[in-house]
């Protein structure tokens, strides 16, 4: 702030007393040709500088209410925060905080929330969320007393449905900061304020708003705890099971629950349960969704798939009865519906636990039986009869495909009886040790994925590394790992090539 300071106080002092004490009406025009002349930051430098002038604070003070009364005034009030908090609100400088509550301009703050237009609100919650970030800030946006007119739940209840779904907003982006304001914003209650919104039926766009604020919420690491304390996942599942809801809220809710439950340590704050009504609710409308809603259908493959990202959510899904993942296993070597079989390809791929761990790949006994019996019957009512030639078919589609299946197989291989229908088909061996089958890096990485877990699972099995009948896998699988992702062949190095110039 020093470029803002000033060699004589008493130009300020004199430009700001005829402004505050004008008898008219001061317009935008008005004060923007005085912020032209003196900048906000060089007044509030000298408010808090207190420059040795008498009366220049009170003056000052007069002036701003008069500056931020005019619509213009208003409008840079967020913009200008932003600036002010980010130059010098540090860890232990609690001087821009004590600034915004001695001067009343939190209020002016939330006003800018709910009245400005969409940049105004945006720069709005940056300064909001910036503020939070000290402990003397945090006083400011969670006043201990709940009856404050800035408590941001007294807020939200006077407002209109665009105020309400910003003041959701700025509790997500809050919520983000750090576990310590998530614990707050939990301790005021102010997640109860979704939870109102969503039970709401009286305006879907809101509701759509705010299912998509929650899905942002549910992104946040530190959050499964608190959401987990909500009646939030009992909403989303009556959104779910609610046959005259839209489509669209149905989709968004059961995709946001499939969020909230891929969290490893969901189980740790809720029961069992919870997640069996959510999947359960899920489960029914796919007896309603085979001919009817792509969409919808294909929100649900990828929320089972979320679900059994963890080794307790691949327990329930299939050992529910009858299992939810068969809508999965079904869904994922049936070709009528592009969209539905990659979307189930990859959620299978999460159950068979491609993304856990490899201690956690395999899951309970019980669930394992479950998911070898499943993928045995699709197999045997299909053309193809077994696993191993659903597997080669799928490899044999488009790439967006074939890197779906290399992760379901990433993830099945480790299974004994995977294993071997994997690796008794040459065809399918020759297929993910081609380097010239995938062409973008997502593919390449994918394909290489694939070969590292066949080679590993292959190589675990004194067993089959000896068949003869599979003679010449390993070293396939082996040279492939080898090679890398994205060495396609090995081709001769390049070498220079010496001509004669020719003369003009």
């Amino acid at each position: 702030m020093e470029e803002y300071s000033l060699d004589d106080p008493t130009q300020l002092l004199n430009a700001a007393s005829d402004f505050a004490y004008y008898s008219g009406v001061q317009s935008d025009s008005s004060a923007k040709d005085f912020l032209d002349r003196f900048p906000l930051p060089l007044i509030i430098n000298a408010l808090q500088t207190k420059e040795d002038v008498p009366g220049l604070e009170s003056t000052l003070v007069a002036c701003l209410e008069r500056i931020f009364s005019t619509k213009y005034g208003a409008s840079l009030i967020p913009q200008f925060m932003v600036f002010y908090l980010l130059e010098n609100l540090e860890e232990n400088d609690v001087s821009a905080a004590r600034l915004i509550r001695e001067y009343n301009l939190y209020p002016l703050l939330l006003d800018c929330l709910i009245h400005g237009d969409e940049q105004v609100a945006k720069a709005s919650i940056d300064a909001i969320v910036k503020l939070a970030g000290s402990a003397e800030g945090m006083g400011i946006v969670f006043p201990a007393n709940s009856n404050e007119d800035t408590h941001l739940r007294n807020l939200a209840a006077r407002s209109s449905s665009l105020g309400r779904v910003r003041v959701l907003a700025l509790i997500v982006k809050l919520f983000s900061v750090s576990s310590t304001v998530a614990s707050k914003i939990h301790n005021s209650n102010l997640l109860t304020l979704f939870e109102a919104e969503i039970s709401n039926k009286n305006d879907m766009l809101v509701t759509l708003n705010v299912l998509e604020l929650l899905y942002e919420l549910a992104e946040i690491q530190h959050g499964t705890e608190f959401l987990s304390l909500t009646t939030l996942l009992q909403l989303l599942s009556s959104i779910i099971s609610n046959t005259a809801a839209e489509s669209i809220l149905r989709s968004r809710a059961t995709i946001i629950s499939g969020r909230i439950l891929s969290k490893e340590n969901i189980f740790m704050f809720i029961d069992e349960s919870t997640a069996k009504t959510v999947i359960s609710a899920i489960d029914k409308r796919f007896g309603l969704l085979e001919s009817q809603d792509a969409d919808e259908c294909e929100s649900a493959l990828e929320a089972l798939g979320q679900i059994g990202s963890s080794t307790k959510g691949a327990d329930l899904l299939l050992l529910s009865s009858p299992p939810a993942a068969r809508h999965v296993i079904a869904a994922a070597f049936a070709k009528e519906a592009p969209g539905k079989q990659l979307a189930a390809l990859h959620a299978l791929g999460n159950i068979s636990g491609e993304q856990r761990s490899e201690d956690s790949i395999i899951l309970s006994g019980d669930a394992e039986e479950s998911l070898r019996r499943l993928i045995y019957e699709t197999a045997s009512k299909s053309f193809k009869l077994t696993p191993s030639g659903l597997f080669l078919a799928i490899l044999q589609q488009d790439s967006e495909v074939r890197v779906a299946a290399y992760r379901m197989i990433t993830g099945l291989v480790f299974r004994p009886w995977c294993r071997m229908e994997i690796c008794s088909k040459e065809e399918t061996i020759n297929l993910v040790t081609d380097p010239h089958t995938e062409t973008t890096k997502i593919g390449m990485e994918a394909r290489y994925n694939c070969c590292k877990a066949i080679y590993k699972a292959l190589a675990s099995s004194s067993e089959l590394i000896n068949d003869p009948a599979l003679a010449g896998r390993a070293p396939k699988l082996e040279e492939a790992v080898r090679r890398g992702p994205y060495l396609a062949t090995r081709h001769p190095e390049a070498q220079p090539v010496v001509v004669t110039a020719e003369r003009l």
